[in-house]
């Protein structure tokens, strides 16, 4: 669009020299621009043909489907109460060609700054792959620009809940195939997109409408919370994660998935050396610092009675105001690990999703 937007500017720009300018001086430049006008088309063309194929996926239908969900505390969900305070999500379905048939979803959570490039960026990917994609906003109707320095304004698993009730709708879809839904999320939607693989959350939350997810992919996730049955998982999982991410660090990911495989679980964590927080978004180059966001990079969490959250050094109650909690992060976008990392993402979901590509 902006690259639309620029060629246009162009062309009323030339417009109006033709228009206005009358002086011989003026001739040379109205001659460029007629010039301009014959070449300019062809010059779009050749410049759309050679961008990626990502960036102009084909859309077949795209819709907006609202559906119902509630916001929960931490301590609610982990203790599977289902009254909390009701809200209206809204999300987008994308659909890669027309037809009856029933397609593969991918559905997308959202990190702490809200659906951005990145997340769109991977969505094209999969629609270019034949897979439908729905990505949830669990912000907007909840009055949330974004969390990145207030993480107390939405609990966090939240973005769990909105995806099981999302799946609940979007299994009844027409096109979409119900044994072929996949969960992925980014950072904050990482986590949920990890956690929501257990088999305790999805007994409270999600059994009842008798839909599941194929697998659960979560790119940079915060796993420094230990819940109880933490190692049941109900379908297979892969982490994606950078070595040098310094907000939520990958060392406790690796703990967690050493802990998972020596029990023979279905999960694997890829690793990206260097890599830092966001590696897969292509706006953090150069990198971004975010001196004010909140990080609990220096925190270990963990489920107590009646899903009560603690420091798993302390025993104090779980809280922002903890002292393990810190600001200042950094986001940069890696292209090698991006590639790499979307290389391994299509063969993972090739394998599982079993995709038809369309002609």
């Amino acid at each position: 669009m902006e690259i639309a937007r620029g060629w246009t500017n162009l062309l009323q720009s030339c417009r109006q020299i033709t228009r206005d300018e009358k002086d011989i001086a003026m001739l040379t430049r109205e001659r460029y621009c007629t010039y301009f006008r014959h070449v300019a088309p062809v010059l779009f063309f050749i410049l759309v043909a050679g961008l990626s194929r990502v960036a102009y996926a084909q859309v077949a239908r795209m819709e907006v489907i609202h559906f119902e969900s509630v916001t929960l505390t931490d301590q609610e969900f982990l203790a599977g109460r289902e009254d909390g305070k009701p809200v209206t999500v809204a999300g987008e379905l994308r659909l890669p060609r027309a037809g009856t048939e029933r397609l593969p979803l991918v559905i997308l959570l959202h990190g702490s700054g809200g659906i951005s490039g990145y997340v769109v960026d991977w969505e094209q990917e999969f629609l270019t792959m034949g897979v439908a994609t729905f990505v949830i906003d669990s912000f907007t109707s909840r009055g949330i620009v974004n969390t990145n320095n207030d993480q107390t304004q939405l609990g966090r698993l939240a973005q769990t809940e909105d995806a099981y009730r999302a799946l609940a709708v979007l299994a009844k879809h027409p096109r979409i195939d119900p044994a072929r839904v996949m969960l992925m999320g980014f950072s904050r939607g990482g986590q949920n997109a990890l956690y929501s693989s257990l088999t305790r959350f999805q007994r409270m939350h999600l059994s009842a409408s008798g839909a599941h997810f194929a697998a659960h992919i979560a790119f940079y996730p915060d796993c420094s919370y230990t819940y109880r049955d933490d190692e049941d998982l109900a379908a297979p999982v892969r982490i994606f994660h950078g070595s040098a991410d310094n907000y939520d660090p990958i060392a406790p990911c690796r703990a967690y998935v050493e802990r998972l495989r020596a029990k023979g679980k279905d999960i694997q964590i890829t690793e990206y050396p260097g890599a830092s927080h966001v590696f897969d978004g292509r706006a953090n180059k150069p990198p971004v610092s975010l001196p004010q966001a909140q990080t609990v990079r220096n925190c270990e969490w963990e489920e107590g009675d009646g899903g009560q959250l603690f420091n798993a050094k302390t025993k104090q109650p779980y809280s922002y105001s903890d002292p393990c909690v810190e600001r200042g992060v950094t986001i940069a976008y890696d292209e090698r690990a991006a590639t790499e990392a979307r290389k391994a993402v299509a063969e993972f979901v090739t394998a599982t999703l079993k995709p038809a590509r369309s002609p």
